[in-house]
């Protein structure tokens, strides 16, 4: 049973895009979107050139921003805030998960490779905001991306979390391999399960998964 694998969980950590509301609303689509436009104006190069480079870098450094801060110098603040200013009217209120995180026995937060203000507003909008004790977002691990297990260790140290006592919700499985090494419960969030020997639970509904938790 799922539950008897986290008892020991009082710490719970979520991923955002993709895994705090369903992948179908496409709201990832419009940041990809001006990531590529962005990319663009900085760099100076045509759109089709734009979007490799932006797959080079996720694949690279963990993140489009981690690959133009590396080889650009480009600066993080300007990026996160134009990507990042998109319409949220996609997202619906999910009272129902609301409910079920804020059931969770201890302590919750979220931690994305997004920026923190743009979280509060996705959170905001899902009417997750109060389920939740803190957002971090990469500017808060000096924009060190997910997955570097430096990442995951600064945003641990600054929220306390002790990852022996931890679980880590995340829809990509490249994120749950540091996580699953510092000793966290690992749940893979996406429509389609990832065999990795670090993946412990995969769920293609995070509600239903949470139910069976509480």
């Amino acid at each position: 049973m799922p539950r008897d694998h986290f008892k020991h969980v009082t710490q719970w950590v979520f991923d955002l895009d993709n895994t705090l509301y369903p992948p179908a609303v496409r709201l990832f689509d419009q940041i990809e979107q001006r990531m590529t436009r962005f990319v663009m104006d900085s760099l100076g190069v045509a759109r089709d050139h734009a979007d490799h480079l932006r797959g080079h870098y996720w694949k690279t450094y963990g993140t489009t921003l981690a690959g133009l801060m590396r080889e650009h110098k480009i600066d993080p603040d300007a990026y996160l805030h134009d990507v990042h200013d998109i319409n949220f009217d996609a997202l619906q209120p999910d009272p129902a998960l609301a409910e079920l995180i804020a059931g969770l026995p201890g302590r919750k937060i979220v931690y994305t490779n997004g920026s923190a203000p743009y979280a509060a507003q996705v959170l905001k909008a899902r009417g997750l905001d109060a389920a939740f004790d803190a957002i971090y977002g990469v500017e808060n691990a000096g924009y060190r991306p997910k997955p570097e297990r430096e990442a995951f260790e600064s945003i641990f140290t600054q929220d306390g979390i002790d990852p022996a006592k931890a679980a880590m919700f995340e829809d990509d499985p490249r994120n749950l391999a540091a996580p699953f090494a510092m000793g966290m419960r690992t749940v893979h969030v996406a429509p389609t399960p990832h065999q990795a020997d670090h993946i412990q639970h995969h769920t293609d509904d995070l509600t239903a998964f949470l139910a069976r938790l509480t």
